[in-house]
């Protein structure tokens, strides 16, 4: 029984769909849902085949009142309107002008759009029972509407949220496009976070309904209910709740309530929608404070949508339809644009992992799905590069040799020559022989594109993949400017940059020094609406002239390339005054020392540069929790410095001495590089434990949390300090 939560009430509502009008018919689709008993407990099962045919009018509700609006029905012209507003209904003037002149539009009309083009195509794809099942762009819009008229019975006010607290399924996509259909807001939460952290962000956002995946996250929504006056009802759909309980819904059930709201009561409410309005919150992972609602309108969604995805050469079905992996956090705004929204504005098709895909199983979708583009946090991209060195090291001999002359030799044509479509035949036969396999191997044989972003990558990350002849390209941007204000491509990259300002966008560095280094301002159609319920910080943030100030530097090379540099927030100001950005020096002592994996530097009002340092260790397959055992990589450097040891403990227990010693001298290299003595790194300390996620040290995207490492390990900071009052 819990197989078929969704598919199984959506059986009695898809049909063989057909768009009136003619231009959108997508002829004799149908979805003919049965569920049997899964082979594996709380893995739903369902069959889909073709089946019986239905009306032309299943999809007429919603379509007719789609037509293209006048400009003023389109929210042109709101000149009573301020450029920010910080409630939940409240509407804001959009940034339109000569250089950004796209009509604004809504979410309801891009999916018409997408429907009109895209309807018979594949739009999600789904693993059950071991096998791969889609449904289409017209049976994903039916849903939607359903699962809005499911949130309208179960009370959904207008400029009220539906939280959703579980893994990327097409349940969640289900959700938050129902939602915005029905007038709410959609809000993601972190499937990490403790009651309390839900409890925060599902009051601030006066949600009416929270959906969940499983018994584990509704037993936390249980917990808090009563402190939370707005929540009317829950609804879980990947296990069935443990017994039956008052306003807690399956998704069947869920399903089923929407039949009893009338399609005219839907169209209204999609009918009165403007695109100024709010219709996604995304909440700050809170590595300072508690975490911030970055309220985003429809046209920041649609336009970002769009052009946003543009920049970074994703491709409209009629040319190349996308297929795309979808694992990471829904919640956070880099996926949610790139899976959800996009998905829906260009026609791809959307593959959902294994909820254990961090721990080791994407992999394996990735090479039966075939993406042609794919995004990945940097540290997803680490663990993959880690992943290869582990399984090159315990190769033999002669293949060992042949991987990395085949890298070694791509890797300098990639460098000497970039842009270069003519290779050497040396480049040409090591892609052929080793490199392609190898790329096979992980998924990437169709694989055009693959994007990063949330997070700084290292240089060795980067000319890892180089060698691979896979090319990172980076996307630059923050939940309030709706994801990417920067974007790389296939024709617009440079290594270690952040790509160019997206088409119709600005950008203006205040406060340059001597460098050209300033902190990066952004104006344009990506720019959130402001913080919910909190006026201040939506002032500190955006300027009497509509600029966001991100608090990041950067700088910007003579062809228009970003480079960030740091955040003024990080920027350690010493006992004497210089201003000293960590990142730089931080990514210097990993390049030159290959055994660290977490580097963080310190020295804020303090005489001298210090820094703690994490070493590279396995992750527990289960938990993802690191574990005491150093990665491969970590033991050939040990190896080759003279220590015999194989585990953290070895090394910080017995203070390994020619670990040490190789550390020290490492950085006295990187000293020797350094611009000025101020910027030397005078102590440091092996910390006996990586950073992670359950520690506290790394946020959601793996971004680290400094005031809490700061904290954490207090004693060992003063201890540097300490020494020298001697």
């Amino acid at each position: 029984m819990p197989e078929v939560l969704l598919l199984r009430a959506a059986s009695s509502i898809l049909r063989t769909v057909c768009l009136p009008g003619g231009p959108g018919c997508v002829g004799k689709l149908s979805l003919n849902l049965q569920y049997q008993q899964g082979v594996r407990p709380n893995v739903r099962s369902s069959s889909l085949t073709t089946g019986q045919t239905l009306s032309k009018e299943s999809l007429s509700h919603g379509l007719e009142l789609s037509a293209p609006k006048k400009a003023k029905d389109a929210g042109l012209d709101y000149p009573e309107e301020a450029l920010w507003t910080t409630q939940a209904d409240g509407r804001v003037r959009l940034r339109m002008d000569p250089s950004c002149p796209q009509l604004p539009y809504t979410v309801h009309r891009m999916f018409y759009e997408a429907l009109d083009k895209y309807g018979d195509l594949g739009a999600l794809g789904f693993k059950r029972q071991d096998k791969w099942e889609h449904i289409s762009y017209c049976q994903y819009y039916q849903i939607a509407r359903r699962a809005a008229k499911g949130f309208l019975k179960l009370g959904l006010e207008r400029a009220h949220s539906v939280a959703i607290l579980g893994f990327n399924s097409p349940e969640w996509f289900f959700s938050a496009v129902g939602t915005v259909f029905a007038g709410g807001i959609v809000t993601g939460i972190y499937t990490t976070s403790s009651p309390e952290a839900c409890q925060y962000i599902a009051h601030d956002c006066r949600a009416n309904v929270i959906v969940v995946d499983t018994q584990k996250q509704l037993e936390k929504i249980l917990k808090i209910w009563k402190n939370l006056p707005h929540l009317k009802a829950v609804v879980i759909y990947q296990e069935p709740p443990p017994k039956k309980m008052a306003n807690v819904y399956t998704m069947e059930e869920f399903m089923e309530l929407g039949q009893e709201v009338p399609e005219e009561v839907l169209d209204a409410i999609i009918n009165a929608q403007q695109p100024n309005q709010c219709c996604v919150l995304v909440y700050t992972s809170g590595t300072t404070g508690n975490p911030k609602g970055v309220m985003l309108s429809q046209d920041n969604i649609t336009w970002t949508a769009r052009y946003g995805s543009q920049a970074g050469d994703i491709q409209p079905a009629e040319v190349q339809q996308e297929v795309v992996v979808s694992y990471l956090p829904l919640s956070h705004i880099a996926a949610q644009i790139y899976d959800l929204w996009t998905g829906i504005q260009w026609g791809a098709q959307v593959c959902f992992a294994e909820s254990d895909a961090l721990k080791g199983s994407l992999v394996n979708t990735l090479r039966e799905v075939e993406p042609t583009s794919h995004m990945g946090v940097p540290r997803v991209w680490e663990k993959i590069m880690e992943r290869i060195q582990e399984v090159a090291a315990q190769s033999g001999f002669i293949r060992r040799k042949v991987l990395l002359w085949a890298m070694s030799v791509t890797l300098e044509q990639n460098l000497s020559c970039p842009s270069s479509n003519l290779k050497p035949f040396t480049a040409r036969l090591a892609d052929y022989l080793v490199l392609a396999k190898v790329r096979q191997v992980l998924g990437f044989a169709k694989c055009q594109k693959n994007f990063y972003g949330a997070a700084p990558m290292t240089a060795e990350t980067q000319r890892f993949f180089l060698g691979l002849n896979i090319r990172l390209y980076a996307g630059y941007g923050l939940s309030e400017t709706t994801g990417p204000h920067f974007m790389s491509s296939p024709y617009n990259y440079r290594l270690y940059s952040s790509g160019k300002v997206v088409p119709g966008c600005r950008v203006k560095l205040v406060n340059e020094d001597a460098e050209g280094v300033g902190e990066i301002c952004l104006w344009g159609r990506t720019i959130f609406m402001g913080y919910l319920n909190m006026e201040d910080k939506t002032c500190e943030a955006i300027d009497s002239e509509g600029w966001l100030h991100t608090g990041d530097t950067g700088r910007l090379d003579a062809d228009g390339f970003l480079y960030i540099t740091g955040r003024l927030k990080e920027l350690i100001i010493t006992a004497g005054g210089e201003n000293i950005p960590p990142l730089p020096i931080e990514e210097a002592v990993k390049m030159e020392l290959p055994i660290i994996s977490n580097a963080m530097l310190i020295g804020d009002q303090r005489k001298f540069l210090s820094m703690l340092l994490t070493l590279k260790c396995t992750l527990d397959q289960d938990t993802s929790e690191p574990t005491d055992n150093l990665t491969e990589q970590a033991v050939e450097f040990c190896q080759r410095v003279g220590s015999r040891a194989s585990t953290v403990s070895e090394i910080v227990g017995q203070r390994d001495e020619a670990v040490y010693q190789a550390i020290e001298e490492g950085i006295q290299r990187v000293n020797t590089n350094a611009v000025a003595r101020p910027y030397h790194i005078q102590k440091w300390a092996i910390l006996e434990r990586d950073f992670s996620i359950s520690g506290g040290e790394l946020g959601p995207t793996m971004k680290l949390k400094r005031l809490t490492v700061l904290e954490k390990y207090k004693d060992i900071i003063d201890s540097f300090y300490q020494e020298q009052k001697k």
